[in-house]
């Protein structure tokens, strides 16, 4: 019996499967990271918001806003 020997792998194999295995348990430890990000995008949003909507309340910037729009409205 003649039994053809295999081919053993060349070392840059070895190396890339080691590194497709490094990225894949640093991805793996990432899930849910952008999820994580939009929720604290959304709650900056919601702050910004309720500042807003506090400085808005305020009857001095009531009063420059309604005679900004005041203005725009005039003609001539």
């Amino acid at each position: 019996m003649h039994h053809t020997p295999i081919a053993p792998r060349s070392a840059g194999t070895g190396r890339l499967t080691s590194a497709v295995r490094a990225v894949s348990r640093r991805l793996a430890g990432e899930r849910g990271a952008a999820t994580a990000e939009y929720a604290v995008a959304t709650m900056a949003a919601v702050g910004f918001a309720g500042l807003l909507v506090i400085i808005l309340r305020g009857d001095e910037v009531r009063e420059i806003l309604t005679e900004l729009v005041r203005n725009a409205l005039t003609v001539g």
